[in-house]
């Protein structure tokens, strides 16, 4: 079974709902990391991906206006 590595790109900035803009995990998300299962992970990994591709939608949409 393979280790799930932490997704941190050492660009650490929360936003107003502690949202991480360097991985995309929340605090609390990052926070309880080390502590996490596999699966556990690798939800979290998935919950900060959705959140990336919001952001990226958002900010394109806020350049066409």
């Amino acid at each position: 079974m393979s280790k799930t590595e932490s997704p941190c790109i050492r660009n650490c900035c929360l936003d107003d709902n502690d949202v991480c803009m360097g991985c995309f995990r929340t605090l609390d998300e990052i926070k309880v990391w080390s502590s996490l299962s596999d699966q556990q992970k690798r939800e979290v990994l998935l919950q900060s991906n959705i959140r990336k591709l919001e952001d990226l939608t958002r900010r394109e949409c806020l350049q066409q206006h």
